[in-house]
């Protein structure tokens, strides 16, 4: 039998040197194009590389943990989609973690990264609590949050505008001429569910509408749920025009339960949803929907975690992806049937309004 494929071959084949060859196969710092060369040639000659050995050698597992709220959520889908290429092209694997917005199951992650089971973690909490921010401080593997955190926290985070976002869908709805517009949030002791609502606030606000908290109704980032508490709001104000809501999965649950009363969309109420996910194109009707760049923010933290990983030592940094509103059936054009042609539908609204 002919002898497989040795750092000499791959070198041969990747067109490196040997040293390079081992400094990537051992998971010391290297340029990332050097990587890329030598991991393609190893994949091309079938090498397959010890991981036990070479995790006991350099201490590193190549390995990367994405902990996560909600496994099934498109917009979690959206940013592992970008995060697992821009890893695997680095020679990394990843390993997932749903944690259901647990908090103690966070800190548990954060806590395991001292087992070294993990060469670096990206993370996008719902809460972030002072527990978080301690582990943090501590942690001695690099980490990326995905998420606000508080001013002054010493780690490389990705976070998206939601404010302004909330703030391009309630003005679109208000140049619709809807004046009764509802907020759908999630629990306002998260990240999210507190930004979306103050920036509702605000923009009600700055238009010179009143706000009427018979107006706000408190759910979760959750379909059923959503429609839960879109059926209590319309039993209680019944005159509602519009429907903010805080994310995608409650404005499908807020579709449902229009439809089930015989309510028309977007000529009785018009509705928004947030994240722009993969669901809001294919619901009927379409959603107009505030694209928070779920898949910008994944390849942003991705790569803000492979420049320390390759031995990037230098400030914290902080990525802010802005948003964009997408304009769909459910407040604009007139629904004609799945799949049919209407006005609104595929449009894009930038931050100055223009389609």
């Amino acid at each position: 039998m002919a002898d497989g494929p040795t750092i000499n071959t791959i070198a041969e084949r990747a067109g490196v040197s040997i040293a390079s060859v081992s400094r990537v196969l051992n998971g010391l710092p290297t340029r990332q194009e050097t990587v890329r060369k030598v991991m393609a040639a190893a994949d091309e000659l079938g090498y397959v590389r010890n991981a036990v050995a070479r995790s006991l050698k350099s201490r590193r597992t190549h390995q990367v943990a994405f902990a996560m709220a909600d496994v099934g959520n498109p917009a979690y889908l959206a940013m592992l989609r970008q995060i697992q290429p821009v890893l695997k092209a680095a020679g990394y694997r990843l390993v997932l973690h749903s944690t259901d917005a647990v908090v103690a199951d966070e800190i548990d992650v954060l806590h395991s990264l001292g087992e070294r089971y993990v060469d670096g973690l990206i993370m996008s909490p719902l809460r972030v609590t002072e527990a978080h921010l301690q582990m943090l401080a501590a942690a001695r593997t690099p980490v990326v949050i995905i998420g606000q955190v508080p001013d002054g926290t010493r780690v490389d985070n990705v976070r998206a505008d939601s404010r302004t976002g909330v703030r391009l869908a309630i003005d679109h709805l208000y140049a619709l001429g809807r004046r009764r517009i509802a907020m759908v949030n999630g629990p306002l002791d998260t990240v999210p569910g507190a930004a979306r609502g103050a920036a509702y606030r605000e923009a009600l606000q700055d238009l010179g509408l009143p706000y009427d908290e018979n107006l706000v109704q408190i759910g979760d980032f959750y379909r059923a749920e959503g429609g839960r508490a879109v059926a209590e709001l319309l039993a209680r104000v019944p005159d509602v025009d519009a429907l903010m809501c805080a994310n995608d999965l409650i404005a499908l649950g807020a579709l449902d339960v229009l439809r089930a009363a015989g309510r028309r969309v977007p000529q009785d109420v018009a509705v928004v949803g947030m994240d722009d996910t993969d669901l809001a194109a294919a619901s009927w009707p379409s959603l107009t929907s505030v694209s928070l760049g779920s898949a910008e923010r994944g390849k942003a933290a991705a790569e803000l975690l492979l420049e320390r990983l390759q031995g990037g030592d230098r400030e914290p940094r902080r990525v802010t992806v802005p948003p964009e509103l997408v304009i769909r059936a459910s407040t604009a054009g007139e629904p004609v049937g799945p799949g049919g042609p209407g006005a609104g539908y595929g449009q894009r609204t930038d931050e100055g309004g223009k389609a």
